[in-house]
């Protein structure tokens, strides 16, 4: 029972913030603008979704070879289009990442560096991975608060509305880190030794790291791509200089696994970031939701995985038997590279 608690917040927390949204705002206006969407635009966001998927694959893939297994190129983008689609359907947006770490870890024979399992190596490659996608927009978002005078603003003015409490609040942060890292260095736990030699080696290394912050940043470049193609779907009128700075803090709101793949972090996030720009709120929150969907669109690829997969499990007339990892092992004579 406990197990499905979790997801029920999580749930509720999202129809929470959507039905807030929905109070403060013109519903009807939002559902006219949403049915009025330009489909040659709605076709460009879904078909970024390929490239996207196929990026964040292949950062994948290198990051799971660094770690010492083998993930195969059909693998990699199958299990990635499955796990967005999860990701998109399920509370926390982050169970599909957890379902192909798992998958991966429970499907591939180690490599020659490997241990003789692969389901920690798989999940920290995935933890990793992610966690490069999460720097890369971090930094990203920092670079936006930069060119855009009206997030700049608001920040100062933030800090110093609190500016008692914000560095006090500052050094506690520090103190703990600080507390954490040399509890660690006087006690190194096994678990977390493995895992810091494996950051090391699969994303802090000199022959490493360009590779991952240019991919990550190319992810978050077609995710801020959909996002100009939903505006342009709204027939949204904005100069580019005005508009990209606003979409990075909105993909920031989406990260926090509170909610349903970020609804009603991302909308709230918009209702509050569009008047600082001078913007109405209203047309935040249309270019918000028009992006969910449109990203919910793009990862239904992930679905036909999902029933492929069923089918297979369930026996289904005509469907192989064997599993589709060790079917591709055997097609490539075991080969993972």
């Amino acid at each position: 029972m406990n197990r499905w608690l979790l997801p029920a917040l999580r749930l509720a927390f999202t129809l929470a913030l959507l039905g807030v949204l929905a109070w403060q705002l013109d519903t009807r206006q939002l559902l006219d603008r949403l049915g009025d969407l330009s489909p040659g635009w709605v076709v460009v966001a879904v078909l970024i979704g390929v490239p996207q998927v196929v990026l964040s694959a292949w950062r994948w893939r290198m990051t799971a070879h660094q770690v010492g297994i083998g993930l195969p190129w059909p693998t990699a983008i199958r299990e990635y289009y499955l796990a967005t689609f999860l990701n998109q359907i399920l509370p926390g947006g982050v169970v599909g990442d957890a379902a192909r770490a798992w998958r991966h870890g429970n499907t591939q024979t180690p490599s020659e560096t490997a241990t003789s399992s692969t389901s920690g190596p798989a999940i920290r490659a995935v933890i990793i991975e992610r966690a490069s996608g999460q720097i890369a927009l971090l930094l990203v978002a920092a670079v936006a608060v930069v060119l855009s005078p009206a997030l700049r603003r608001a920040i100062i003015d933030s800090w110093q509305a609190h500016g008692t409490t914000g560095p006090w609040i500052l050094l506690a942060a520090l103190l703990l880190g600080g507390g954490i890292l040399t509890g660690l260095k006087r006690r190194p736990w096994p678990a977390l030794a493995t895992f810091g030699h494996d950051v090391k080696r699969a994303l802090l290394a000199v022959s490493v790291w360009p590779a991952q912050l240019f991919s990550s940043l190319l992810v978050i470049a077609t995710y801020v791509a959909v996002f100009l193609c939903a505006a342009q779907a709204l027939g949204l009128q904005r100069p580019l200089p005005e508009l990209l700075p606003l979409i990075p803090p909105l993909l920031m709101a989406m990260a926090v696994p509170l909610t349903i793949a970020g609804w009603g972090l991302r909308e709230g996030a918009a209702a509050l970031i569009w008047p600082l720009a001078g913007l109405p709120a209203q047309e935040g929150v249309a270019l918000s939701v028009t992006y969910g969907l449109l990203i919910l669109a793009a990862s239904l690829p992930g679905l036909a995985v999902l029933l492929r997969e069923t089918r297979i499990r369930r026996g289904a007339p005509g469907s192989a038997t064997m599993p589709t990892p060790a079917r591709e092992k055997a097609a490539t004579g075991g080969h993972c590279g």
